[in-house]
């Protein structure tokens, strides 16, 4: 008798990213992260990546995902999960290294070049590089994940599998673990097929389930409802062209810096909002400085960032896979005066949330979801659409010092994928007491990245004096009144 057959359907936002992957649009996030070298290195002085292959292989019972791969149903091609029967950590646990003494502008590089690079789809959509060379008694990681199995939230979930507060160096025998069978063609075919039978029938109960708390269910849908239609009246209105926007190639250079967060948390409490809307108004300062210098004309611009926004509850604390929806924004980038720039963005996030718009995309990616043809064009048209110009995230980490296998985490900065005819995303996460910001972007559309980068950290210092009074004396104008301390702080 054959053993039981193991698999899972992608959800449908997890399948999301996979329709949205192309030749040049590769939907794997991740980011560089820099260590101590002397816990993970051989006597000799190199990392010693067999002790590394072992330490990660013993923990991969708690991520059960990093050791499966994509399987698809005959006739529709819907993705599910099954166990990979030829999985090998030496595969994606990986060694490389940077001429000595490498610098970051190397290192950098080098992270540009693995982001360039699509997963493999018959393999477990993950790699981690592993990076000697790098001067001061350092050494890097490099990960990357397909976004279909992992959001940011979820990505620190999987830190906190692999790292530790406390500097601990105990390697644990990895479990002995067996694939479970993958189902068959047929196998796969007939579950679809009952699945799709048996659909009107699970609709009907989600409906009397609503029908037992009718007036906090209609509460609800009616939120998301607005939330919906104002993302869609939001999305069919396409922001401005700019230098940032355009057809992007497969290949990608990547930037980071880093700031206190005792200064980011210094404006929020002086000046008013969040450490996310002072992120926020340091990126849109930043592309007011980059675009006056590139020559473009800032006038009647219409600039739209989407900011993903976690709707995870407590029960999906600990599931793989994503849990998140965004926010449509208009940036203002005509706005010159940081403070009054903050509080415009302070003031359109409070409006977001009142709007309920990110539980209405939420709403929007089910109800298509139920029949899929309709949720793949929907996917196709979004993408066609360019609703928005950039994507900044922001994940909020630890307040305390996280050890990998012994190794202090140093620097940490998140590299967030690029979708079509976009250029340049900007992802932040803090830790220990700073502020990480990473900065993926288009090859060719923006070699002057590192202006960029420079024109951001210049904004958010700009907005640092401010609350400090240092702006206003600069400027010969009257020291700003300060803004109401929030006894909240969500975003901080």
């Amino acid at each position: 008798m054959a053993s039981p057959s193991w698999y899972e359907r992608l959800s449908a936002q997890d399948r999301s990213f996979l329709v949205f992957e192309g030749a040049h649009t590769h939907m794997h996030v991740g980011g560089t992260s820099i260590y101590e070298l002397a816990p993970l290195a051989t006597p000799e002085g190199g990392i010693d990546i067999d002790r590394i292959r072992d330490f990660v292989a013993a923990h991969l019972h708690l991520m059960p995902r990093y050791r499966q791969r994509l399987a698809y149903v005959p006739g529709t091609d819907y993705p599910v999960w099954v166990d990979d029967d030829r999985f090998n950590i030496n595969y994606h646990v990986r060694h490389s290294s940077l001429p000595r003494p490498g610098d970051e502008r190397q290192l950098k590089r080098l992270t540009g070049r693995v982001m360039s690079q699509q997963l493999d789809r018959r393999r477990p959509l993950w790699e981690m590089w592993f990076v000697e060379g790098l001067h001061g008694d350092r050494c890097a990681m490099i990960m990357k994940s397909h976004h279909c199995m992992i959001d940011g939230v979820s990505g620190l979930d999987l830190m906190s599998v692999l790292m530790r507060p406390t500097p601990e160096t105990t390697l644990e025998h990895p479990r002995r673990w067996g694939p479970r069978r993958i189902p068959t063609p047929a196998e796969l075919l007939r579950d679809d097929l009952r699945r799709q039978a048996a659909l009107p029938l699970d609709i009907a109960r989600g409906a009397g389930t609503a029908l037992r708390a009718p007036v906090q269910t209609a509460s609800r849908f009616a939120e998301s409802l607005t939330g919906a239609w104002h993302a869609l009246r939001t999305g069919l209105q396409p922001p401005s062209d700019t230098p940032i926007n355009g057809p992007i190639g497969p290949y990608r250079r990547c930037d980071w810096t880093s700031v206190d967060l005792n200064d980011a948390k210094a404006v929020k409490n002086r000046l008013g909002g969040t450490i996310n809307d002072v992120i926020i108004a340091s990126v849109t300062g930043g592309l007011h400085r980059f675009f006056q210098r590139r020559r473009v004309s800032l006038s009647g611009l219409s600039f739209r960032a989407t900011v993903p926004v976690n709707i995870r509850t407590a029960a999906d604390r600990h599931v793989m896979g994503n849990r998140v929806s965004a926010w449509l924004m208009e940036l203002p980038l005509q706005e010159r005066h940081p403070v009054k720039r903050l509080r415009r963005i302070t003031e359109a996030t409070a409006r977001l949330k009142q709007s309920h718009q990110a539980s209405g995309i939420d709403l929007l990616s089910e109800l298509a979801a139920v029949f899929d043809p309709v949720f793949t064009l929907s996917l196709r048209m979004a993408s066609l659409m360019h609703p928005y110009n950039l994507i900044i995230t922001n994940v909020v980490g630890t307040p305390f010092p996280l050890y990998f296998f012994g190794a202090r985490i140093i620097e940490g900065y998140p590299i967030v994928p690029l979708f079509e005819n976009q250029g340049l995303a900007v992802g932040s996460f803090s830790n220990a007491g700073k502020l990480f910001w990473g900065f993926n972007a288009d090859w060719d559309l923006l070699p002057d990245l590192h202006d960029f980068v420079e024109a951001v950290t210049r904004s958010f210092r700009e907005l640092h004096d401010a609350a400090q009074g240092v702006y206003a004396v600069r400027q010969g104008k009257r020291r700003p009144h300060a803004a109401p301390r929030r006894t909240r702080s969500r975003g901080a």
